[in-house]
């Protein structure tokens, strides 16, 4: 369990929404969490795949072996 503490205004926007969806403001925070966690983790693994496949190669050294230069 996890109690969070925040500023009144964001309560109020958090009511609101609350009751607009029928949901709990729980269940919002929760949705909320796991939407922030999974984009920076795709975020990291984006960064990771990008430093593994940086070439060392020019532009025109890839149109060249790949034939697109002539």
């Amino acid at each position: 369990m996890l109690a969070v503490r925040i500023e009144s205004e964001l309560e109020s926007r958090l009511d609101a929404l609350a009751k607009l969806r029928q949901r709990s403001k729980s269940d919002l925070v929760r949705e909320a969490i796991l939407r922030m966690l999974e984009d920076i983790e795709d975020a990291e693994l984006a960064e990771v795949a990008l430093a593994q496949t940086k070439s060392s190669k020019s532009l025109s050294q890839l149109r060249k072996e790949l034939g697109l230069e002539g």
